[in-house]
């Protein structure tokens, strides 16, 4: 896996994956920035996310499950003073479907946290306490 991040002007930098995509970082006014872009520490909670969301929904769709919608609500909180890492993060899902088993939905979620979500694994490994939860909201 490759990346490139090209500083462009004051506190905004160009990040490009290897796969041709690109996001803009930038810093708040306070930090010498235009807030025109995302953070990075705010990337690290959000790749943490969509690792999980990936995770998921390939585990609810290959048990059958008639998902419509899922988002994870993501809270991290981080280390007063530089550097301020992550020292905590709380992931919640919120899987909208039909007929949805909860049995499903919290074995999706639990396999993912503990098997197959590598940035979950990798921020747990670094010592921040990650916490899981799933709401399910059944469309009739």
């Amino acid at each position: 896996m490759q990346a490139t991040v090209k500083w462009v002007d004051n506190a905004m930098f160009l990040g490009e994956s290897g796969s041709g995509h690109s996001v803009v970082m930038d810093g708040p006014a306070d930090h010498g920035g235009r807030n025109m872009g995302i953070r990075p520490m705010e990337m690290l909670l959000i790749g943490v996310g969509g690792c999980a969301s990936f995770d998921v929904m390939t585990i609810l769709k290959k048990a059958r499950q008639e998902v419509t919608d899922c988002r994870v609500e993501l809270n991290g909180e981080r280390a007063e003073g530089v550097p301020s890492p992550f020292t905590k993060m709380h992931l919640q899902f919120v899987v909208t479907g039909r007929d949805l088993k909860e049995k499903q939905v919290a074995k999706a979620v639990e396999l993912s946290a503990t098997k197959y979500c590598s940035a979950s694994m990798m921020m747990e490994a670094a010592g921040v306490e990650l916490t899981h939860g799933y709401e399910i909201i059944n469309e009739t």
